[in-house]
């Protein structure tokens, strides 16, 4: 559940907004555009999510973590500009990942650290050194410009920093978060990884069998008035298989009128699904707050 992976996520914040420390940080992937090959974040995660937060933050602001109320942390997300998270299955021993830019105010922050209690100083293979809370499981370190996070699920002292280069970002979700022609950039994507089950699951609650494999699930999110719409794109197996499935899926909805209670159906059903070899892509109808939860809920991002 997200608001496992980000326990103690409202310390973490209070910590970002006070502090930020005089440590070198390794030099990182550019995220930002299109042709990025890699994201500043460990592998092994089932989710990656790419956020500008100025421009996502009310999205972010619908988001049923409490940690996001907390008046701390709206004062760290004012000075963040952009994100990269990875959440990890409990399997992996860590909760969350973060990589954030932003214009963090300059203070002794090695000071604060080295006189609380529950910090210790560490430094990992490298040389570069950082902080870890065995009270809450965290490891940090910061710069006025960067701020790399590790949550841990046990008292394993964690690195912070990425490996580098990073995780592979898969083919094509550059090209799907930054849009074309009829869809804008969006200010919020994420991709899944082995999302097999969380998609049968799904179309079987609307009558639709799955009979290939489902890689990858790209997810972006279009503002639209106080609303968003999802964009959802699913890599089947195969360009075969993905024509099957979009042929399948079409007729499906074409059954289903647009007032449909199913909520499935609202989400992939509202518009026809577009093949391209062996992706299909879907849009969805404008979602409000409950169906934004509802979207996470499906794919277990809770």
């Amino acid at each position: 559940m997200v608001s496992k992976n980000f326990k103690s996520l409202k310390y973490l914040l209070l910590i970002f907004v006070i502090l930020t420390s005089c440590q070198s940080a390794p030099r990182v992937p550019d995220v930002f555009t299109e042709s990025a090959n890699h994201a500043p974040l460990n592998t092994g995660a089932s989710v990656y999510i790419f956020a500008d937060v100025k421009k996502a933050r009310p999205i972010i602001d619908m988001l049923p973590i409490n940690e996001l109320q907390d008046k701390q942390t709206a004062q760290m997300l004012d000075r963040t500009d952009f994100f990269t998270a990875a959440l990890f299955p409990a399997a992996s021993g860590k909760r969350f990942q973060l990589t954030a830019w932003g214009n963090y105010p300059n203070s002794q922050a090695n000071f604060a650290f080295s006189i609380d209690k529950n910090w210790q100083k560490h430094n990992n293979d490298t040389g570069l050194s950082f902080w870890h809370s065995s009270a809450n499981g965290l490891s940090i370190a910061m710069t006025s410009k960067q701020a790399f996070v590790v949550s841990s699920l046990n008292e394993t002292i964690t690195d912070p920093f990425p490996a580098i280069p990073g995780v592979e970002i898969p083919d094509g979700f550059g090209i799907f978060r930054h849009g074309n022609s009829n869809f804008p950039l969006s200010p919020l994507a994420l991709w899944i990884n082995n999302p097999g089950p969380a998609v049968t699951r799904l179309f079987n609650e609307i009558g639709i069998p799955v009979r290939s494999a489902v890689h990858e699930v790209f997810i972006c999110f279009l503002p639209e008035d106080s609303r968003y719409k999802a964009r959802i794109m699913l890599r089947m197996e195969n360009a075969s298989h993905a024509r099957g499935m979009a042929s399948i899926i079409n007729i499906a909805g074409g059954l289903l009128n647009n007032g449909s209670e199913i909520p499935v159906a609202s989400i992939f059903l509202a518009n026809p699904v577009i093949q391209d070899g062996r992706d299909l892509f879907f849009l969805s109808a404008p979602l409000g707050e409950n169906e934004l939860t509802l979207l996470f809920m499906m794919f277990s991002l809770y």
